[in-house]
């Protein structure tokens, strides 16, 4: 019954999650038919009713988007995002963007702060684009290369491992966890058995994109276009607008009730960490947050336990206000350069090994490393962890679990191989509905990296992480909003 409710939910979320029809790439390959953001135009809608605009108005864009022939495309599938936002005041807000499925798209903004604002939309993919996207990771799941050591006494083998191997006429290990059921393979070495495998790496990246597809993403990527409004706001009581929040004068300010505090020096941050012990697993989007913690405590020491760069695990100690903050990386896949299987774990384990109480915090951020698969091995990674966060809280409601989001990346050809922004859509909207009507709390990273001024990075800059943080230290303690 269990096997069957998990399979009904992995195909309403890829049934929710569905990308529009992608056209082939037209043989022989051409970028005169694919779409091109330096021909395409968009259109500010007229406010409803006339009149001035007003702090907690929408405002809609109507894009069209052309090819490189300046016709209009007739289809969508394009992967565009778009912000409103104004350099001087250091103001941003994402928009939400509605593929219309006829070569043109809405865009949709909240009006939050008062003065003028920049519309601007971006093309991340074209449709075309997409077509290969899709195409690399259904026939080249596999083109990140891992492989194993395996070692006893003075015989060392290395074999190829994965989550799913070719089959060939060699052996294969099965290191698929019997507590999880998250997969993983390695190739069986010749003349040593399974149990001999004592670390994990990454080796490098098959290019896997024809000449004519490295063409698409080499023009395309880069362009965007953009329209100055020029339209006064005015100010007036904000309605409610669905978003998490938008920046003003660079602080990240939340919607929909929830007030977030400025930790803006040590003596803050550490009496608000007083007596808690915050747990930190994921990737190294969630190593940076614990690499601001650690800088943010000078009295804490950190703990040796003898951790490979960058896995951990790590762990910070300050004894004058009992605070403990620890990090670990999640389990396979992992593209980093080198890890003794004896640190490699799968969270919802180590979840069900916890305490937890009031004075606990449990930070998850499980996305990057995952990109170049079936979108459904991550389906299946989320489902094993949401039900350890369920058995988590039931044994131990006053536990706080808060959960960082995906995001938006810097865009060059080799992201398209390893972490194309189109999977980050899809990661985006699984997150959200996998932890939906759960006791958590998000941290929607995809619009503090999109609504703000910085470039997109996967490793966002200093100052995105500071509000980052922020939001996470405002629900470790709260505030009322006045």
């Amino acid at each position: 019954c269990l096997i069957h409710c998990y399979a009904k939910e992995e195909r309403f979320i890829l049934d929710s999650i569905a990308w529009p029809e992608t056209p082939p790439l037209p043989a022989p390959f051409s970028l005169n038919q694919t779409s091109n953001a330096a021909h395409s135009t968009f259109t500010i809608l007229p406010r409803r009713g006339g009149g001035d605009w007003h702090v907690g108005d929408q405002l809609e864009v109507i894009i069209q988007m052309y090819n490189f022939q300046g016709n209009p495309k007739k289809s969508g599938g394009d992967a565009i995002v778009a912000r409103l936002h104004n350099r001087a005041l250091e103001a941003g807000v994402a928009g939400r963007v509605v593929d219309l499925l006829n070569g043109s798209y809405s865009a949709v903004f909240s009006l939050l702060w008062e003065g003028s604002a920049q519309v601007e939309v971006t093309l991340v993919h074209s449709s075309e684009a997409v077509t290969v996207l899709r195409r690399l990771n259904r026939d080249h799941p596999d083109r990140v290369r891992f492989q194993s050591v395996f070692r006893s006494g003075s015989i060392s083998e290395s074999t190829i491992c994965n989550v799913c191997l070719r089959q060939t006429s060699q052996p294969q290990c099965n290191y698929t966890d019997l507590h999880t059921g998250d997969p993983w393979f390695c190739y069986k070495p010749k003349n040593l058995s399974c149990d001999a495998r004592f670390n994990h790496m990454k080796t490098g990246y098959d290019n896997v994109l024809k000449t004519e597809e490295l063409k698409l993403f080499q023009r395309v990527h880069t362009t965007f276009f953009q329209f100055f409004s020029g339209q006064p706001v005015v100010n007036q009581d904000s309605g409610k607008s669905g978003l998490s929040g938008y920046y003003y004068q660079g602080v990240w300010r939340s919607l929909g009730g929830f007030n977030v505090n400025q930790f803006n020096n040590d003596s803050a941050i550490s009496q608000c960490l007083k007596g808690k012990v915050v747990h930190m697993y994921g990737d190294s989007t969630i190593r940076q947050w614990f690499e601001y913690l650690d800088a943010s405590l000078p009295e804490a020491k950190a703990v040796n336990l003898n951790s490979p760069k960058p896995a951990g695990p790590y762990m910070i100690w300050e004894n004058a206000n009992k605070i403990m903050v620890t990090y670990r990386i999640h389990g396979l896949p992992l593209r980093i350069s080198i890890i003794p299987t004896s640190k490699d774990f799968y969270v919802s384990k180590k979840l069900d090994t916890l305490v937890g109480g009031t004075n606990t915090v449990v930070v998850l951020g499980i996305w990057a490393h995952f990109s170049t698969f079936p979108i459904e091995l991550y389906i299946r990674r989320l489902q094993s962890i949401r039900r350890a966060v369920v058995r988590l809280l039931n044994r131990a409601p006053g536990t706080l679990v808060v959960i960082r989001t995906g995001t938006l990346q810097a865009m060059h050809v080799g992201n398209v191989i390893s972490n194309g922004d189109w999977f980050s859509f899809q990661v985006d909207k699984v997150l959200r509905a996998m932890f939906k009507g759960l006791n958590v709390q998000l941290v929607d990273a995809w619009d503090m990296v999109l609504a703000h001024h910085l470039p997109h990075n996967i490793h966002p800059k200093r100052p995105i992480i500071k509000n980052m943080v922020d939001v996470l230290l405002s629900y470790i303690c709260p505030q009322k909003k006045r």
